[in-house]
């Protein structure tokens, strides 16, 4: 599929086909088009974790949902077959431009207005969205709520010098959910792209 058409039908999937499995292989070739994405000085501070098992993906979302019946989303979202955990590695960049060649002699958080981190990997993420649209395969990319990132990060022996940015759910759509995008227009560009200063079209 041409580039233009794989963004033009993505689309965030809420409802997946438990029965029809994503294969390893398949999770595989889509982190291998996550780390083509760009990064700050190729610091490429990401790691993902694939939770194909039915126990691994149970094991995330009682991490994450905690207790409580589930809403009509959550059991949409949590049928789907495999989930990827995006995960971001803050020092990685710290210890990169600390470096001789970047200019810093420290690993000060305040040289960062923008916590390219965190930045750097929902690009990666971006990247599997496309490549799941390529596959023939739904999408979803999720947060996990504020209060439950700790509980998630301990579920999955995931280092705590790591940040949770966001997770992938992968799968076959079970049938179509009418989302914000029915709902609200898409901007335009004329809407958003601004010529030499703010408000000029």
């Amino acid at each position: 599929m041409e580039l233009r058409e794989v963004v033009r039908r993505r689309r965030m999937v809420r409802r997946f086909d438990p029965g029809r499995p994503v294969p390893e292989s398949v999770v595989r070739d889509l982190v291998a088009l996550a780390v083509r994405a760009p990064s700050a000085g190729f610091s490429q501070g990401w790691d993902f974790v694939a939770l194909l098992a039915p126990e691994d993906r149970e094991r995330f979302w009682g991490a994450a949902a905690g207790s409580g019946p589930p809403d009509a989303w959550l059991r949409g979202v949590s049928a789907a077959p495999a989930l990827l955990v995006c995960l971001s590695n803050p020092g990685a960049y710290l210890d990169r431009y600390a470096e001789p060649d970047k200019g810093w002699s420290d690993r000060s958080l305040e040289h960062w207005p923008v916590p390219y981190w965190d930045t750097d990997t929902a690009m990666a993420a971006m990247l599997v969205l496309l490549g799941a649209q390529d596959a023939g395969l739904g999408a979803l990319f999720f947060g996990v709520p504020a209060g439950r990132h700790g509980a998630v990060l301990e579920a999955l022996r995931v280092p705590d010098d790591r940040h949770v940015v966001g997770v992938v759910a992968l799968g076959h759509e079970a049938e179509r959910v009418v989302g914000s995008a029915a709902t609200r227009p898409r901007r335009t560009v004329e809407d958003v792209l601004h010529l030499g200063r703010f408000g000029v079209s």
